[in-house]
């Protein structure tokens, strides 16, 4: 964890010089179906225990976000499948279809701590399989590229605590640094945004780079964290293809139960915390 924190810090301090040209859009709540058109595919995941993330179909039946949205917080356990439900397209308090999840794949390389580590972030992937496809005209799958460049524009949709009815989308953000197969960035996240899709135009077309991990704060300034998607998803797609379906056992890990976000302080002020 300290070595990925003198990575981000260290590539934050060469980033400051061009901070000031750096400057995200605001976020914009969707509220009409206008608004909503080519974003229906990003959806609420609605999490048994009470939790909340965000996914987003690159599928009629699959649904890509961060791997530790498998994980009950609270005891450390993966949740089963039939625990978790996706709305797809939720907007206003309604969603455009509903379904629950078949099939839970996590990276093999991921272990769930309820903390940030450096291996955690890079491998934060999962798919969610869909009970049954969706498959409407006005919900379509996004394609997934290659992880963008440092200082590339990117955008993200997301949902959050205090936007959990409705997604807002981020316009423009941008990448700040890439480090051991973690993307660092200035996107607006908050608890609810993890497995949010990040995307990037290519040919005008919005293409999920990269899936948000966490939230952080360096030196006051507000960034993200994201996964690559290159190798990570190509992992799970083999293991999907495989057959692979849950995880077979929950890993062992030492949580806290808290009603309060998990935080982790280090030195120069970071603070990292799990969206």
């Amino acid at each position: 964890m300290r070595i990925l924190l003198a990575a981000i810090l260290a590539a934050l301090v060469t980033f400051s010089a061009a901070a000031e040209e750096d400057q995200p859009s605001e976020l914009t709540t969707i509220m009409t179906s206008y608004d909503a058109q080519g974003w229906e595919g990003v959806g609420r995941l609605n999490i048994g225990w009470g939790g909340m993330c965000t996914g987003a179909l690159i599928s009629p039946r699959l649904v890509l976000t961060a791997a530790h949205c498998a994980f009950n917080s609270h005891s450390g356990n993966q949740m089963k499948p039939d625990d978790i439900v996706f709305h797809a397209g939720f907007r206003n308090g309604h969603a455009t279809a509903t379904r629950r999840i078949s099939r839970i794949v996590v990276h093999p390389d991921y272990e769930f701590s309820g903390t940030v580590g450096d291996a955690n972030v890079a491998n934060d992937i999962a798919l969610f399989e869909l009970a049954s496809e969706i498959r409407l005209p006005n919900v379509k799958p996004f394609q997934t590229g290659d992880r963008p460049r440092k200082g590339q524009q990117v955008g993200v949709v997301s949902y959050a605590h205090d936007r959990a009815d409705s997604p807002a989308i981020q316009e423009a953000c941008h990448v700040l640094a890439r480090q051991r197969g973690t993307l660092v960035l200035s996107c607006d996240v908050d608890f609810g945004s993890s497995g949010a899709p990040i995307f990037a135009l290519d040919g005008g077309i919005a293409t999920i780079v990269s899936v948000v991990s966490a939230k952080a704060e360096v030196r006051g300034r507000k960034v993200s964290l994201g996964t690559n998607l290159e190798k990570p998803l190509s992992d799970l797609m083999a293991m999907l293809n495989a057959g692979t379906g849950q995880v077979a056992a929950a890993p062992k890990v030492n949580i806290v139960s808290s009603k309060e976000p998990r935080r982790l302080s280090a030195e120069k002020g970071a603070k990292f915390l799990r969206p």
